[in-house]
């Protein structure tokens, strides 16, 4: 009888033991699925209170508030990626006609630098230049799309001429030998090597054939700016009738010199229903500009650029452009074109436009990220990234601000981390 009792005891310890390791191994299936759940706290962009993000197959999947950050030490504010519709290009390489011929290593070093400074979806922008360089150039960038290094992070592409005014100071920086007329058959070249990537086209209005090409091009569902021109109302009215829906970095590509009365800013400004897209760097614009733009239309129809061009990242001096010309990267940081007297773009990120915006106009870091991020998602149609809810593309920012300057401290792109500042 004790030998019986002792092999039920025995047999009960084994059972009990199995059971244990059974529901030990529930535990561990249970933490290891929702350890594909990834986390991340921060002071919300919008009214700096804590929230818990929680990402799931590289979307946000909750959103939650919460008492207080895990982690008293680290409050950083946290907002969604950045989104620059206007990119030259980058750290020496540009996607028409700096720094040699374009390559998928030269984008992704484009993209690699910009998660360091908190963009997170850009628009690679080819401005005037030769057919066949944007054939070429245009269906690298739609390959490039689909490579998975990239992290879609190039949301569309920008063809900015090269149909635009052919006068000096409205053409700006682009040359003048490569200026044309709107030509439908050859831009659909252009969007058939693209592969239907080219989300957005700037045109001057005034010039021969733009009006159709406006209506042509809204009737595809391609965006239109209005840009490097010298439109008179009637015409820029015509052009916003016809589809066109933002002035391409309003205040810029523009002469030194016009009527005080009969000029593009007047009509562009005045009519709600065109956006605007502005490169707030602090070189491009005057603060007052800047100030009376945003008062014209507001923090809901202004985008912020950064018309970043390849010589962006580089070191003070003279460059030469494949076509010869000379810019110069002076100490300050600006990007000019000493022949013409004119800006040539941008040497900085879209990160600095987010304080600068705020320095000059007043407006919130709400407001002011919602102009890099919100806003030309909206208008390009960018449905899955732009703002901070679930289903939405997990593109996040961490970051700080100090006296109006943004401190990235981790970049975070489909719900993966691609960035963490070091200590």
């Amino acid at each position: 009888m004790k030998q019986k009792k002792k092999l039920i005891k025995s047999a009960e310890l084994i059972i009990g033991v199995v059971l244990l390791i059974s529901i030990i191994g529930l535990v561990s299936i249970n933490e290891a699925e929702q350890g594909n759940i990834k986390q991340v706290e921060g002071l919300f962009y919008l009214d700096h209170a804590p929230v818990r993000i929680e990402i799931e197959d590289g979307k946000i999947s909750r959103f939650t508030r919460i008492e207080e950050l895990s982690n008293d030490s680290e409050h950083f504010y946290i907002g969604p990626g950045l989104i620059d519709s206007q990119v030259n290009g980058y750290m020496g390489v540009s996607f028409v006609d700096m720094g040699g011929e374009l390559t998928y290593e030269g984008v992704k070093k484009i993209s690699e630098a910009f998660w360091k400074v908190g963009t997170t979806s850009f628009f690679p922008t080819l401005t005037t230049n030769d057919q066949a360089i944007y054939i070429k150039n245009f269906a690298l960038l739609a390959q490039a799309m689909k490579n998975p290094g990239l992290r879609g992070s190039i949301a569309g592409l920008h063809l900015e001429g090269p149909y635009i005014s052919p006068v000096d100071g409205f053409r700006g920086a682009h040359p003048l030998k490569y200026v044309r007329k709107p030509d439908w058959d050859e831009f659909m070249d252009m969007y058939d090597a693209s592969e239907k990537n080219i989300r957005v086209v700037t045109v001057a209005p005034e010039i021969e054939g733009a009006m159709d090409f406006i209506s042509k091009s809204r009737d595809m569902g391609i965006a239109v700016g209005l840009g490097h021109h010298n439109g008179n109302s009637q015409q820029i009215t015509e052009a916003i009738d016809r589809g066109a829906q933002v002035s391409t970095h309003l205040g810029n590509g523009m002469a030194n010199m016009i009527n005080r009365h009969a000029n593009p800013l007047w009509p562009q400004l005045s009519d709600d229903r065109l956006m605007i897209s502005i490169i707030a760097d602090g070189f491009h614009l005057r603060p007052e500009q800047i100030r009376v733009f945003h008062k014209s239309k507001g923090s809901d129809k202004t985008i912020l650029i950064s018309d970043v061009s390849a010589l962006g990242g580089l070191p003070p001096g003279y460059y030469l452009n494949v076509i010869g010309d000379t810019l110069e990267v002076t100490p300050d940081g600006a990007v000019v074109y000493p022949e013409l007297e004119v800006l040539a773009g941008s040497a900085s990120p879209l990160i600095k436009g987010i304080g600068h915006v705020m320095k000059v106009t007043g407006c919130s870091l709400g407001e002011a990220i919602h102009m890099a991020t919100r806003n030309p998602a909206n208008l390009y149609g960018l449905d899955d990234r732009g703002v901070i809810r679930p289903g939405m593309r997990a593109d996040l920012i961490l970051f700080t601000m100090d006296d109006f300057e943004m401190d990235i401290k981790e970049t975070i792109v489909g719900g993966e981390t691609v960035y963490e500042k070091s200590n």
